[in-house]
């Protein structure tokens, strides 16, 4: 595999298809974040993916830039997003901010508000692609 940048994203092949076709079904999606990542993310197959790269249905342990404190995120689709389980839809600033990105990778996403938050990628807990689920 090509090295990629810091900025650059990786996506499976399978995760690319799914997405875009979200978006084309979701046309409050069409020209937002996650549109423009799958204009420009980089895609391997499945099993190419390396163990460090956040996919869909990952579990994520993050840390909050200000503060330190961490918590568990899991990048969902929209239809089981769940902010109170910890399940972030990928529809979301920060879901589409963490999709693609790798561990120790600092994530920053605007809210619906205008405020800027941050995150670290501190470890995957989970990656459906290591896991053997290329179906997830």
């Amino acid at each position: 595999m090509e090295h990629l940048l810091a900025d650059e994203r990786l996506l499976s092949e399978l995760d690319h298809v799914r997405l875009t076709t979200l978006v084309r079904r979701t046309p409050a999606a069409a020209g937002g974040p996650l549109d423009l990542l799958l204009d420009g993310a980089h895609t391997v197959m499945p099993r190419e993916v390396p163990p460090d790269v956040v996919t869909m249905n990952s579990r994520v342990r993050v840390a909050d830039v200000k503060t330190g404190v961490p918590s568990v995120l899991t990048l969902s689709y929209p239809d089981e997003a769940d902010a109170a389980a910890g399940h972030v839809s990928v529809l979301s600033p920060l879901g589409a901010a963490l999709l693609g990105r790798r561990v120790g990778a600092t994530v920053s996403w605007s809210a619906p508000d205008g405020r800027g938050h941050g995150i670290v990628v501190s470890a995957l807990e989970y990656q459906p692609e290591l896991a053997g689920d290329y179906t997830a």
